[in-house]
């Protein structure tokens, strides 16, 4: 008797993959229409591709089912752009990114629950990273659980700290976040300049939520390491708090007697610890816990 044999055989996928890009927005045999964004943008799209390539579509189209299966789906909070290249890589299982949408596909992805892209999403944020969005990808980063994004955007604030806190996007983080780029030892730049960054987020910050400066700024205040700054540089800024109240009279107090002491005496250990950054100053060597 013969014996009976089987095997999986492949095609041309590049012939495949090109077969299924020309249904990408193409109205012709689309059974679903989404009208996206401000602009209310039609995209068209066929429901079985979606329905089997991810679950947040299957749930979405069956609801939508019924007497009126063609009735358009609104997405008003999302931009056609990156509505695009969710939908190409659920039909090609690529995506084409830029640096203007990369993290809002990266949001969307996570919404959808397509873990695939949000890795093609996080490896492109990674290789393409700049200046002036790395506080954005660091909040993204944070506010979705990518560990590994965080740990890149952290590095990158680390190499390029005078710059990035001049950016928009510093200005713009959250008070956790900010608190814990400044928990960092590596931070390439001086405890003055971080103080008065950390000032004008504050200002920006209590704008925006309409809260107190004092207030939105309690939590990355701590993180400040005011016993680095010399007696000079630390009463000008005793001048300049009484002006918003930013760090607590108790903080001003403790540094002070860092200066009197001529130790970090009283200080939490992580505050006398210069930063890479840090522009030595003759006090320095008395608030090192290991120093003679």
């Amino acid at each position: 008797m013969a014996r009976s044999c089987s095997a999986r055989l492949h095609g041309d996928a590049a012939a495949f993959s090109a077969a299924l890009r020309s249904l990408l927005n193409n109205p012709q045999f689309s059974d679903v229409t989404f009208v996206v964004g401000r602009e209310r943008r039609e995209v068209f799209a066929h429901r079985c591709v979606l329905a089997c390539r991810c679950q947040a579509f299957r749930g979405m189209l069956s609801a939508a089912g019924g007497p009126a299966p063609r009735a358009p789906l609104v997405l008003g909070n999302v931009q056609p752009d990156v509505f695009l290249a969710v939908i190409e890589f659920l039909y090609t299982n690529c995506v084409t990114l830029d640096s203007h949408i990369a993290l809002e596909v990266l949001t969307s992805s996570v919404e959808y629950g397509l873990q695939e892209l949000c890795k093609l999403c996080v490896e492109f944020i990674k290789e393409t990273l700049s200046v002036e969005q790395v506080c954005e990808a660091l909040q993204a980063a944070v506010t979705y659980g990518q560990g590994d994004l965080q740990q890149h955007c952290l590095a990158f604030i680390e190499d390029c700290t005078a710059a990035v806190v001049r950016t928009r996007g510093f200005q713009e983080l959250s008070d956790a976040v900010l608190a814990r780029v400044l928990r960092s030892d590596r931070l390439a730049v001086d405890e003055l300049e971080l103080v008065q960054a950390v000032r004008e987020w504050a200002h920006v910050s209590s704008a925006v939520l309409e809260r107190p400066v004092p207030e939105v700024a309690a939590l990355p205040v701590r993180e400040l390491r005011l016993p680095l700054l010399a007696p000079s540089e630390l009463a000008t800024l005793e001048s300049h708090n009484q002006r918003d109240l930013l760090i607590p009279a108790e903080s001003i107090t403790a540094a002070w007697r860092c200066h009197a002491l001529r130790r970090g005496s009283g200080v939490p250990a992580r505050l006398c610890r210069p930063r890479r950054g840090t522009r030595p100053r003759e006090h320095h060597r008395h608030l090192d816990p290991h120093g003679k």
